[in-house]
Parts: C-alpha cells; sequence; structure tokens
C-alpha cells in the first residue's frame, strides 16, 4: 500500500456517514434504497459515500435482479481490518519511493526504524490502532 492508498482508506472511514454506512452493512448486505432508508439519507448522498468506500476497498457493490425484473444494487462490507502505527506510514512512504524508482535504479534503503527494521518501534496496542491491511 503506498501513501495515496492509505490517504484513500483513512479517508473512507474519516466520516460519520461513512461509518453509519459500515455499521448498517456489519450485519450483511442490503440494496441501496433499503440502506438509505436505515440512515434517514438520500440516495445520492448514499451513493457518494458508498463511492469513497467501495474506492477503498471496504464495501463491495452487486446488480442483481429482483424476482420481478427490476434491477437492485447491492452492498455489502469487504473483509477488512485497520491498523495504523509508525511502521504503517513509513511502509507506505516506501512504497511510494519504490514504485517511483527508475527499473535501471536500485530502490530507497528504508529510514532508520523503518517498517520491518530492528530498530522499529514496537506497535500500538489499543482501539485508535489502523493497520492499513484489508483481509
Amino acid at each position: 500500500m503506498n501513501s495515496e492508498e492509505l490517504l484513500a482508506l483513512l479517508s473512507a472511514v474519516g466520516h460519520a456517514q461513512r461509518l453509519r454506512v459500515i455499521a448498517e452493512l456489519a450485519d450483511g448486505r442490503l440494496y441501496v434504497s433499503e440502506l438509505a432508508r436505515r440512515l434517514e439519507m438520500s440516495r445520492p448522498l448514499l451513493y457518494m459515500h458508498l463511492d469513497r468506500l467501495e474506492k477503498a476497498g471496504l464495501v463491495v457493490g452487486r446488480l442483481e435482479l429482483s424476482e420481478d425484473g427490476k434491477a437492485l444494487k447491492y452492498f455489502e462490507l469487504a473483509p477488512f481490518e485497520l491498523k495504523l502505527n509508525v511502521a504503517t506510514v513509513l511502509a507506505a512512504l516506501q512504497e511510494d519511493r519504490s514504485g517511483a524508482a527508475r527499473p535501471d535504479e536500485p530502490d530507497q534503503p528504508a529510514p532508520a526504524g523503518g517498517a520491518g527494521g530492528a530498530g522499529e518501534p514496537p506497535a500500538a496496542k489499543g482501539p485508535n490502532d489502523l493497520k492499513g491491511t484489508r483481509t
């Protein structure tokens, strides 16, 4: 994961309405109209939030046909785990440098105390830890 992907993920969960969407989908998939009713939110606004969550890889949308032939867009949570610590940030920045290096140039060395290094600080444990990985 690079820094752009990390920022998209953090931005996706950094909004109260998107957290409400995640909470509603925690019990299983729902179609957009039902989700909008439960959240008391307009469908256009809900689609904007679902788009951000989908781009971050936190939800998955699928178009299905109902028995009466109507197209229904269902959304469900993608399995994910979020944990953020110094190592996650350093790894994202290292990924940026590695991806930006030209093929004929070696990758930049990791900064002192970077991800995976012996000098890496221990990972914090607590409710505010975000890993930035999706399973």
